[in-house]
């Protein structure tokens, strides 16, 4: 059963929260604003549920000085372009395009007002034997924030009765443009009753894409081979980390077919909580909070901050539109734009 209910008014417009639950106790809630994953409360050991995801409780809490100035994304859809754009430029069959700069030289994930910002309008409500699913559409005109084409994306949200997540993105556009869609949920399986140091991580890749110095990948592949970041027969992130003067933030590489494929697990042994993430994107980037605001907290009391929380963002390449081999990088209007995660809790 889909509940609904006013979480507040943001620039004299309602933003709705909707809660979707299973037969097994899940629940998660979903906010209009920015199509944005609120809550993630997980069934336990115990017989009662674990928040794992960072959020707010109340609407006030995404507007916070505090929240504003840390930029942390919780939750949210992003887009249109998710990850970095190297120097907000790039070319589509010769004609050069100018998008928003909102880290240092070079765009992050849509610009200053990304979908992550915007309003989405709910269009689809289903319950069924398999579960709770609800759809959001959000309509993104030709040059917002400087990309090409009036483009409708849709994002559904299923909710499924084996504590599965399913996020289905689909978009059109009536010009060649690039689009590259992520949820930005931040997790931690603990309950964030400790930071991330003691989850097991598993991600099934032999390479990542290098970054340059203003940390932007430009088309270097690095084989993961004899280093800390090789993950595909599972380390505990504490040891990770040791090694990483600020942690993980790497875009690993997968099958860049459009299958859907099991690319990474994690597992907590003490709450014996388990996430194990699927997905048809060509690669996903892999953040451990090292920039997250200690400042920040969820009004249950929930901390987040420093690695006490991690994110994975499946998407195309970051700086895809200016990475030769990078795979489905462009949308067109005879290839509309396609894309699923599954987050799968046990």
């Amino acid at each position: 059963m889909i509940k609904s209910n006013l979480f507040g008014v943001h620039e004299g417009y309602k933003v709705f929260q909707y809660e979707l639950k299973n037969t097994k106790g899940m629940i998660v809630k979903i906010m209009t604003l920015g199509a944005t994953i609120t809550s993630i409360q997980v069934p336990n050991k115990k017989g009662n549920v674990t928040e794992v995801a960072c959020g707010f409780d109340q609407l006030s809490g995404y507007f916070s000085e505090e929240y504003k100035a840390n930029a942390p994304y919780f939750g949210c859809t992003v887009g249109r372009f998710a990850s970095r754009i190297k120097d907000g430029q790039f070319s589509i069959d010769g004609e050069k395009y100018s998008v928003a700069t909102n880290d240092g030289p070079n765009h992050l994930h849509g610009g200053i007002k990304g979908l992550d910002k915007q309003l989405w309008q709910c269009v689809n409500e289903v319950s069924s034997e398999v579960g709770d699913s609800i759809t959001f559409q959000r309509k993104s005109n030709d040059m917002e924030e400087g990309f090409p084409g009036n483009v409708v994306i849709e994002v559904t949200f299923t909710l499924m009765n084996n504590n599965a997540i399913e996020i289905v993105y689909h978009a059109t556009t009536d010009k060649k443009t690039p689009i590259s869609l992520t949820n930005h949920t931040y997790f931690n399986l603990s309950g964030f009753k400790e930071q991330i140091g003691n989850h097991q991580v598993k991600i099934l890749a032999d390479e990542f894409l290098k970054a340059d110095p203003t940390n932007v990948p430009v088309g270097e592949k690095v084989a993961v081979d004899g280093s800390i970041l090789d993950l595909k027969k599972g380390k505990l992130l504490n040891e990770v980390l040791a090694e990483l003067a600020t942690g993980c933030e790497h875009y690993f590489l997968f099958d860049p077919s459009e299958s859907l494929k099991k690319v990474a697990e994690f597992k907590h042994l003490a709450s014996d909580i388990s996430l194990e993430v699927s997905t048809t994107e060509p690669g996903m980037l892999f953040y451990t909070g090292y920039f997250t605001s200690d400042a920040l907290k969820r009004e249950s009391g929930d901390q987040y901050g420093r690695y006490k929380a991690f994110c994975c963002e499946t998407h195309r390449f970051p700086n895809g539109p200016n990475i030769a081999d990078a795979p489905r990088v462009f949308t067109t209007p005879d290839q509309p734009y396609t894309s699923t995660t599954v987050f799968s809790f046990n």
